[in-house]
């Protein structure tokens, strides 16, 4: 087998599936970018969007405008000296695309340029900007496959299609973290590479440690107070993954239970009138492991569509290195997980398994030992292989070797 072409890229542009100012910092692009920061510098560019907000949702589309307008003044920034982000001025929609299209790419060259960026690998996780790879002439690029985009509550499927056909295509490794998503496409692409999501490991893991040996001590403020048994969800409630009709009855079948929500809502205000559920927001990325360790049962009551089939959510590998007990909705990547979380499908099976999981709880250990070799580190490690074995390679690496120029499945 001839050796691939040797190309080194002395920097990543990520054009990413959120906004690095007011996203959740624990996805998949921004993990990724945070360990292959150590190898070279990074631009995260936030993203431009999937679809356009609708005056429609009342206070969530203030909320949405207000938020993306503090990004956009913000312009570049350099986080430290090789993490910098970019929130470019782009217009969103069809209307838009044209002027996006003539502007988007200047601004991105001139933030990498002051990043010491020359010759980018280019990461596309936000599919439109699939149209500005080339005019940033990318030493290689890499395509995020990590959800069906298309199912995107008011995008527009047709365009997400378009772009993800462009970069199946075109990229140097096409990543997929969903076994669905990776056996249903993998083989229309031009170099399909799996690699699942990975964990912080140490901190959720510690974070639990630290409840099961001090207790509620070891709990956040503001849910210190709250009564046992507690159940806890944390993650973005959004009516494409969270479920309100499922999560509502099962309240109603569990009233001697606190439930607490800890995330982002843009669900319609008032959607929950339960006294026994407290709606705390969204935390900082830094926090998230000591509320996920101060429940007795964590949850993920998730809608059935395609969004969830083809879903591998981070925060399942997150519960586990908790160590707290799991009850979910079924969804095709558990097959995984097989012992490690009860799955429950409708609000009565839903709550006796809460129940169960409160009454005999599963050892923390045993929960965090499935998912202790999963660090975003090795996940990181396991790109770089299947890059080489393409050969790209950051700047200063020796060329690989054909030990290196194997298939890597991470």
């Amino acid at each position: 087998m001839p050796m691939p072409e040797f190309r080194e890229f002395d920097g990543v542009i990520c054009f990413g599936g959120g906004d690095w100012w007011y996203h959740n910092r624990g996805h998949y692009d921004m993990q990724m970018m945070r360990h292959l920061s150590a190898h070279v510098p990074i631009l995260y560019v936030n993203s431009i969007g999937i679809r356009v907000p609708s005056v429609r949702e009342g206070s969530m589309f203030v909320r949405r405008v207000t938020r993306k307008l503090r990004s956009l003044s913000r312009g570049f920034k350099r986080v430290d000296e090789r993490w910098g982000v970019c929130s470019p001025f782009a217009i969103p929609g069809q209307r838009g695309k044209g002027i996006t299209r003539a502007v988007l790419p200047a601004q991105v060259r001139l933030a990498a340029r002051r990043m010491g960026i020359r010759r980018p690998l280019v990461w596309v996780t936000c599919p439109p900007t699939a149209d500005f790879v080339d005019a940033l002439r990318p030493v290689a690029s890499v395509y995020q496959r990590t959800d069906r985009w298309e199912e995107f509550p008011q995008a527009n499927p047709a365009g997400i299609q378009r772009c993800d056909r462009l970069m199946k295509d075109k990229a140097e490794a096409t990543l997929f973290c969903a076994d669905l998503l990776f056996e249903e496409e993998g083989a229309g692409c031009r170099n399909p590479v799996y690699i699942d999501h990975g964990v912080d490991f140490s901190r959720f893991a510690e974070a639990g440690r630290r409840a099961d040996a001090e207790g509620d001590t070891a709990a956040p403020e503001d849910v210190r107070e709250l009564p046992h048994p507690r159940v806890g969800f944390i993650g973005g409630i959004d009516s494409h993954t969270f479920d309100p009709k499922l999560f509502l009855d099962v309240v109603q079948r569990l009233p001697d239970h606190r439930f607490f929500l800890v995330g982002a809502c843009s669900l319609p205000e008032g959607w929950c009138p339960h006294a026994n559920v407290t709606l705390l927001g969204q935390r900082p990325y830094e926090d998230v492991a000591a509320y996920m360790a101060a429940a007795d049962v964590l949850i993920m009551p998730w809608n059935q569509n395609e969004w969830i089939r083809a879903c591998n959510p981070v925060k399942l590998k997150e519960y586990l290195a908790a160590g707290r007990p799991i009850v979910t909705r079924d969804f095709y990547e558990l097959r995984r997980y097989d012992g490690v979380v009860r799955i429950a499908g409708t609000a009565d099976e839903f709550a006796d398994a809460i129940r169960q999981g409160v009454a005999s709880p599963d050892d923390p250990e045993r929960l965090r030992a499935r998912v202790e070799a999963q660090t975003w580190t090795a996940k990181a490690e396991a790109l770089l292989a299947a890059l080489a074995a393409r050969g790209v390679v950051p700047v200063g690496t020796n060329a690989p070797s054909a030990a290196a120029m194997e298939p890597v499945r991470g």
